[in-house]
This record gives structure tokens, sequence and C-alpha cells, in this order.
């Protein structure tokens, strides 16, 4: 059985035991514990059950590799599924429970399953949820959903903080291991400044487990030493419990930090995640030792050889009274040696080399432990434990040999780098033929933009498995990256025999034993599954992956990938490296979804921008409208007033008198630079180049495709400088979208941007009364002669400093007046004050929409949806002739686009004044293949128009503009039908005499 050693435990505090519970029961643990270490200490094998199968699992790992052991966390608004064991610190009041199971952990009725094994191989989803058809709908899919997932989604509101960090180094340094600690070691001696990441809540890595010397001191002191020499000088930050998750172009890492998992009671962020700026990056991320496959080797207590080496040193414990090792390599000798020296009984050591291993395995059989040469294990037997092996020949087709008695089973099939950070932002691997591994190539190692690697590995991440080679690679590290010499620390060789690959035991096994020969613990994936890949077509790594569920889901493959590539390469008779590997996708192990939100949550999830006058707004009980991520007035209600009622009257307001309008959310945008006007024409349809200062002039954008993507007033306020006003939601998006054309495409431009939407509030005074209103603050001459419509000037308005526009989104007199956005405020209060003598009142976005509507005024996103070009909508005459390009012109060009038979944007009146349906849909004789009927147009924009007293609309039909005067239909949902007439879509004085007054 499993149990807790009266000696040993080197990362434990006994004088301060703790109490957990696992499923509802109590146990005991210590400090210094993982909850991988105290289950297992309390004899807890059975740890949870697997995906597909719901076999019985047990814990196979001690780090982030584990595939098993996933636990849910905590209670309420604490919860979090899908937690590791081996990663998770034990405290005082831990709750967990296990996942994935029914009624219980230790009877799951989904075990049938796996008693159905044969009749749901790899892919079997594919080949059964086809038909009949409608089972999918009835049958499958609500079974699919039910069993989708590993763990419960938490339903209470996570009641921890989370945050985000910035960091900036010359020298980023993944990994705490004594590859790590040495390659930070000797870049700190340049004056760099040096982070070192180490995901543990220990420094060394391995090494003091499996032991050595480093200048003449064990690993262990030389460990200790190092970090408190690198913790005292003042360029080197040294952070534990914190993960690099990802490697990204140009020394951009994400990190994930827990600072306090393993002490909940503590103040402060629970997760925090850092950006960090690397100008080099050092990745001393070790290597994963990687499992065998033989039959059985998923049951609970047969583990990784070096997990069930850390549990005795590390914590203490005893997997089993009397474990059986098998191995490929001489490292797992140094576990038979250390439960050996802790006092449990080794029945065998099965290698599966002829030869044998080396020097270790010398020092095992002095210790009196049976070595047995070309051996391999046939099946595990027991159910919810080890009760023993079969031994067989590593040569053979699998006949038991002799059954050996025991309880745990240790297991090394070789190690792999890991590579994962390496891979994200580039690096290409090689395969090493001794070492049966992929490792970094160090002739392709990532790159940035110019030309220069930023990436370099170190240690076993290198491929380097010997101490020795470890602490000279990480030297070698170090000094490239910080252009040193520094000499390597003395390590005595220890010379192990070569490794030999086995990819499958025994080599010869029968489809039986294939059939129970595990590769990926989590998903259920054998090795006939991965051979029933090959050969039903599957031939890519990639498509195997997905066709197997190989290496998916939390496990990302840590050590599922190599082993299955190499059956699959085995299975297509070709070598490994033409296979090749999966693609390794950020984050290297999980990150908390709260990590990534930082701050981001409840009422800041979304930071609500506001405009200089909001409170004001908010003083006037305004109905609020979220557009972006503004708020926007919708309409003013007064006492008594519905929606509907206050639209009506800030319309008529403003058509008979003056209103006035927050239009401070529009964006604005500075274009600036010797090439400006060249840049405003390759992204606006029409000319801007030609645009004088002073003058203001509509634009359109579009997209690469050539659909309408944006529109606004442009206006010159120089020979190099515009300003672009933009949708309110598209302010954000059309810089971003200028940006990246300047620096992916046209980066030999001298033109630069500017996002000022927030630097300045907008005040719109839109109505007949406009001009009186402004005339009565005084300050500067906006008369019809002074300020003609589509010009601009700088000027005075009751002693402010403002820039008015002679531009009109309603069709009446209208002047929209810039100021800083501290003075917003207070201007408008003196253009309320000077308009009260007009009854002048603000409007919002609705009445806006309406009086836009009534003047026949696209708004993107109510006229345009993604496939709307500005033919469509009648718009031809802000598209130049004379340009040779702008974004855009090459996709209007298409067949598809020059249709003549493309709806177009017309008005729409119902015959009874009624209001149409928004998006509505005008149906047309005929029904297509499915039994639908044909379709002709749609309703774009539908108001009422107090204006003209009667319902209005704009919509695209189908030859719109040739069809005027006749009628078409709008079936409703009730069955009814709504008749309208095709008409001119502007409503509202057509010449536009009253903007130009």
């Amino acid at each position: 059985m499993s149990t807790r050693l009266t000696s040993g435990g080197r990362l434990l505090n006994k004088g301060k035991p703790l109490r957990f519970t696992f499923n509802g029961k109590n146990f005991k643990g210590y400090e210094g514990d993982t909850l991988a270490s105290a289950l297992l200490a309390n004899d807890q094998m059975l740890v949870g059950r697997s995906f597909k199968y719901h076999r019985p699992r047990g814990i196979v790992a001690s780090g982030a590799e584990e595939p098993n052991a996933l636990v849910g966390l905590g209670r309420d608004g604490r919860f979090e599924p899908n937690q590791r064991v081996t990663t998770t610190e034990l405290f005082d009041g831990l709750d967990s429970e296990s996942q994935n199971h029914w009624p219980s952990l230790e009877f799951d009725v989904g075990v049938v399953n796996n008693y159905a094994a044969r009749f749901l191989p790899a892919g079997f989803y594919y080949k059964t949820f086809m038909a009949p058809r409608a089972a999918w709908k009835h049958l499958f899919e609500p079974i699919v959903r039910q069993s989708a997932g590993l763990g419960k989604v938490p339903r209470d509101r996570d009641v921890d903080t989370y945050e985000h960090f910035y960091a900036y180094v010359d020298v980023l340094v993944v990994g705490g291991g004594v590859a790590g600690l040495q390659a930070a070691r000797v870049a700190a001696q340049s004056g760099a400044k040096v982070l070192v990441l180490e995901q543990t809540a220990h420094w060394g890595g391995r090494a003091p487990v499996d032991g050595g010397e480093v200048d003449g001191k064990p690993v262990a002191d030389w460990v200790d030493q190092t970090v408190s020499d690198l913790r005292n000088l003042p360029n080197v930050t040294l952070r534990n419990r914190c993960m690099a998750s990802g490697v990204y172009d140009h020394g951009y890492v994400l990190g994930y930090e827990r600072l306090t998992d393993h002490a909940p009671q503590a103040q402060g962020p629970r997760h925090r995640l850092w950006r960090i700026r690397a100008g080099q990056i050092i990745t001393a991320t070790g290597a994963i030792e990687r499992p065998l496959s033989f039959a059985g080797n998923d049951i609970p207590g047969v583990m990784l050889a070096g997990a069930l080496r850390d549990y005795v040193v590390n914590y203490g414990v005893s997997v089993g009274d009397r474990t059986v090792v098998v191995t490929n390599n001489d490292d797992a000798y140094r576990t038979a040696i250390a439960l050996k020296q802790a006092g449990m009984m080794v029945p065998a050591i099965l290698d599966a080399r002829p030869t044998g291993g080396g020097a270790l395995a010398e020092e095992a059989r002095a210790l009196g432990i049976r070595v047995e040469t070309g051996k391999g294990i046939a099946k595990v037997h027991g159910g919810k434990r080890v009760t023993g092996v079969s031994v067989c020949l590593q040569a053979g087709e699998g006949a038991a040999l002799e059954t050996i008695a025991c309880d745990a089973v240790a297991m090394s099939g070789g190690w792999s780098p890991v590579v994962h950070l390496w891979s994200h932002c580039g690096g290409k691997l090689i395969w090493d033929d001794a070492h049966a591994m992929f490792r970094p190539d160090p002739d392709k190692a990532p790159t940035g933009a110019d030309g220069k690697g930023f990436v370099v590995t170190a240690g076993a991440a290198s491929g380097a498995m010997q101490l020795a080679d470890v602490m000279a690679d990480a030297t070698a590290a170090g000094n490239k990256v910080a252009g040193l010499s520094t000499d390597t620390p003395a390590v005595p060789a220890t010379p192990e025999a070569a490794m030999q690959a086995v990819w499958l035991m025994p080599q010869g096994a029968n489809a039986k034993l294939k059939m129970k020969s595990w590769l990926d613990y989590q998903n259920d994936v054998k090795v006939s599954d991965v051979q029933l890949a090959a050969r039903e077509g599957y031939e890519s790594v990639e498509h195997t992956k997905r066709y197997t569920t190989l290496g998916m889901a939390t496990d990302q493959g840590k050590l599922s990938n190599i082993n299955g590539l190499a059956i699959l390469s085995d299975a297509l008779d070709q070598p490994i490296p033409q296979t090749g590997t999966t693609t390794f996708r950020p984050p290297y192990t999980p990150i908390s979804m709260g990590a990534i939100a930082g701050e981001a949550r409840g009422e800041i999830f979304q930071p609500l921008r506001r405009t200089p006058m909001h409170d004001w707004h908010d003083t006037q009980k305004a109905d609020w409208e979220p557009v972006g991520h503004w708020r926007r007035p919708f309409s003013y209600p007064r006492t008594g007033e519905s929606v509907e009622q206050s639209v009506s009257r800030e319309i008529l307001q403003v058509r008979n008198s003056v209103g006035m309008l927050d239009a401070s959310t529009l964006g604005k945008i500075i274009v600036k630079g010797p090439d400006a006007g060249k840049f405003m024409d390759l992204m606006y349809t029409n000319m801007m180049s030609t645009l004088k200062p002073g003058k203001c002039r509509y634009g359109l954008m579009c997209s690469e495709n050539g659909f309408l993507m944006d529109d606004g007033v442009v206006a010159r306020i120089d020979d190099d400088t515009f300003l672009c006003h933009t949708t309110t939601g598209g302010a954000d998006r059309i810089h971003a979208h200028m940006e990246e054309w300047l620096q992916t495409e046209w980066w030999d431009m001298q033109v630069y941007t500017a996002n000022v939407t927030e630097q300045y509030a907008q005040i719109a005074v839109v109505g007949p009364n406009a001009r009186k209103v402004l005339e009565k603050l005084g300050g500067m001459d906006v008369s019809k002669e002074a300020l003609a419509f589509m010009e601009w000037a700088d000027g005075e308005l009751a002693g402010i400093k403002v820039r008015i526009y002679r531009i009109s989104f309603s069709g009446e007199l209208s002047y929209e007046i810039a100021v800083d956005a501290g003075h917003g405020q207070a201007l408008w209060d003196k253009i309320a004050a000077a308009g009260a003598e007009f009854n002048i009142m603000p409007y919002g976005t609705e009445a806006l929409h309406v009086l836009r509507a009534e003047k026949g005024f696209i708004m993107i996103g109510d006229e345009t949806d993604g496939t709307v070009i500005p033919q469509d909508l009648g718009l031809n005459w802000a598209i130049s002739k004379k340009k040779e390009d702008f974004i855009g012109k090459r996709g209007q060009q298409r067949s598809h686009m020059t249709d003549p038979n493309r709806w177009k944007l017309v008005g729409l009146e119902t015959l009874d004044g009624s209001v149409l349906p928004d998006g509505a849909y005008a149906s047309a004789a005929g029904s297509n293949e499915n039994g639908q009927r044909n379709m002709q147009g749609r309703v774009t924009s539908t108001y009422y128009s107090p204006t003209l007293g009667k319902g209005i609309a704009m919509g695209l039909v189908l030859n719109g503009p040739d069809r005027m005067g006749e009628v078409i239909e709008f079936p409703k949902t009730d069955g009814t039908i709504i008749k309208a007439r095709i008409c001119d879509p502007v409503f509202y004085d057509k010449d536009g005499e009253k903007q130009n007054v």
C-alpha cells in the first residue's frame, strides 16, 4: 500500500500538520506537501476516471505533465475544476473532489463504456452519428453535450481578484532548475537586467532528487548558494510559482504567477498575468519522462520512475511496498536505488535492453536488486490498483515468463526535452536518434525582425541529460546572451549505457495487448487506435491527433505525443522525423480565466467611455443606449412622457427651431505627414488630396474586398494634416485599420496617425435658429459668407476656443463645435443658456437617426452589413474616377460586385402610413428548392417620422431605383402582409435648401 515513510521528505515541515478533504473524506498532510503526495501518503490511489471509457485512474507523474489526477478545488466562489493534484500545494482546509464519474468515484456507471470499448474505437463518432439524420438532434447531440468536458462548470461568481503586470528585462530565464540558475548567474555578471521564472515553489528542479556534485559540493547545496547569490544581486529578480505560458514574436512572453493558491487566506490577488518584453530569452524548461506502452499501463500504481523517486525523496512517500521497475534507460535505476535505500522492496528491474545498464545497474545489483535484461512487461494485473505484472521477453509477442507480485510499477521510456516555448515562436526541432527525442535545432532558432535569434535553450531543454552536460550547456547559453566567456562549474561525469528506443512492450505485442496499451491516459487513446487511424488513411500526425484525440484537452500531449507519433511512424513504415510533430500552442499548461481577464470584471469588465457631458445627461434622466464602448442618450423623456413621445418632441424641435446634440463620441483621427494626402487617397474611395485647408469632404472607407466599412467627414487642417471623423463604434477599429496598412504595406510612407476622440468634446447645434444661438454667444463670425457649408474655422465662442464645422447629418442648418474635453461642459451650459429663448433642448441618438433617415442619409451598421458596397447605396458619386487605386477598388470590380441584379437602396412608404418592421424581407413570386419563398429586398432602417406624420423606411431592393412607384409586400411574423411603395430615399428637403442657408 501507499504510505508515509518515517524518514525522508526533504520538502516537508512535519512540525506543521495540515487537514484537507478529498471527496468528503478527511485526510492529514504536512506543510510542503502537494495534494498528490498527501493523497498517496493516505493510500488514495484512485483519484479519477478517464474521459472516454471511465477507467480507474491514479497519479502517474509529479509535475505539470500529470494527465490523470485532475480535481475540482474549493467551494462556491472559489471552486475551480481541472486542477492538477501534482501542482497543487497543500494548505490547511483544502477541499477537493474527483471528476468525471457518477454516482461515485469507486462505483461509476460510465465504466460500461470500457466493456463496450471494441465498439468505440478511434473516430467512432464520425461513423456513428451520421444516421439516421433525425437521431443527431434528439439522441446523439444531447448525449454528446452531457458527456463533453471534464469537471463541473463553476456556477458562482469568482470572489478572488486578479491582476496584470508588465516587465521589461534584458534577459528572461524560464526555469529555475540547475540549468536556469546557472544561465541566470552567468548572464547577470554582464550587468544585464535578469528575470528568472520557476513554475514550482522550489528551486533546483530535479537535481536535488537525482543527486550529484557541482564545484565539489552536493548539488542541493550548490542550488541553495546560487539562489542566495542571485537574490542579492540588484539586477536579478526571482519569481517562483510563476510559469511562462507562451513565447511570442519580438521577445514577448506571457507569464502566469500563482500568488495565493497555496495560502488562500492571504490578502491580494490570487493570480497575476505577466506581460514581459525581453531582449533575450533562455528556456531552461527541463525534460519530461516518457511512459512505456504496455497492457495495463494505466492502472493506478503505475507511475513514471522519476515521479515515484520524487515522492520518496521530496515527500517521504512510499507508493508501494513492492515496486517493479521497467525501463529502457539507466535513469530508472536511480529510482530503484532510492527505493531500496528508503527500505522498500524492489522485486525486479526489467531492462528492455539486451545488454542492460551501466554503472547504475551495477550499483543496483550491489544492493541486492534483481536485474533482468531484455525483458519487459506483458501486462499489469489489477483493477483499481496494481497487484502484479507478467514478465515477458521484449523481443517476443507477450508470452508470460513469470508473474511478479507487486503494488507499484515504476516505468521509464526515456526523456523528452520540453520544447513547447521554443516552438511557440518558430523554433525548429531535430530528431536525436541516440536519445530517441526531438530537441531544439540551434541552427534554426526563433529570429526577430532583424534576423537575429532571441531565444536559446539551456540544459535538458537542449537535450543535455547528464548533470555535467546540463551545466556546460547552461553556461554556454548564459555566455551567449551576455557576450561573456565564463567557465563551466566542475561536475564529475557519470557514464551511462546507451538507451534503446522502446515504443511498444513487448515489441511484437498482439492485438489484445495493444488494445490495453495506453498512449494518452486522459483521452483513452490506445496503441491500437493510432494504428487504426493509420490504416484508415490518417497519415498526417495532425489529422491523427484530431481523429483519435491524442494529446488534446488539458494534457496537450506532454506524455503521449512522442509515443503516439512513434507508433504512427511504425504503422506508416516511415522514420519518426518524416512523421513530424503536432503544433505546440500556448499556453504550456492551462491558466485561469481570471488571470486572462485581470481586473476586467463586473462593472469594469468593459470600461465604459463617457463624454464630458455625461453627468449632465444623467441629471436630465436620459434614456441610455450602448454604442460601442460609449453610453449615449437615446432620448430625454420628460415626466409623464414615453420614450416615443420624447423622440418625436426632439425631432420637431430640431426641424422647427433648434436642438443640441452631444456628438463627442464620433471618432476623431489625425493623419499627419508629408505623405498624408497620398495615404488618404488610398484609404478613402474619393479624392482627399485635392481638399483645400479649411474645407470638409464626406468620405467612404472600404475593406480590401470592396465592402463599405465606415464613413465620415474629413477636414483638411493644413497641407500635411487631416482630421478624419468616423462613426462612434468605428474610431478604434478605423485607427487600427490605418495603422495596419501603414505598418505592414506602406511602411515607407511618412505618415503618422493619432486617435484623439476623447481629447475633444463635440456639440452639434442644429435647426433653423442654430446661427442665432451661436451669434448670441459671440466671438466669431458664423454667417453663411464667413463659414459656408462643408467648411470649418477656428475661433472663440463665449470666450472659449473652439473649432466649428459647418456639416449636417440632419439636413438642417447645423454647426458641430469641437472644444477641448475639459471645456466641454462649460460650452454646453453656455449654448443651453443662449438658446433658452428658442426653447433649445437636447436630442438623443434616436432623434438623430430619424432626422438622417428623413434626409436619406445612410447609417453604417444599418444600411451596411459587411456585404454592401457603396454602389448599392447610390454613392457612386463618392467614388473617384480619377484615382488609380484605393482600398477595395479591385474588389468592387469583381463580377458579382458589378452584377446589375444586386439589391440597391431605395425609400419605402407603407400604403397605410404604418411603420415597417425593422429587418423585414420583401417577398417575391415563387420559392426555392427548400420550399422557402423567394425574397427581393429587405428593410435596413425604419422609423415613424413626426415631421411627415407617417412611417418611413430605407431598404435594399432588387433593381430598386428602376422600380419607383412599384408596390411590394413584406410578410409579418403573424402571417399578415404590409404593402409598401418604392420611393426616393430622400423624404425631406431633397434639394438641401435648409442646410445651406
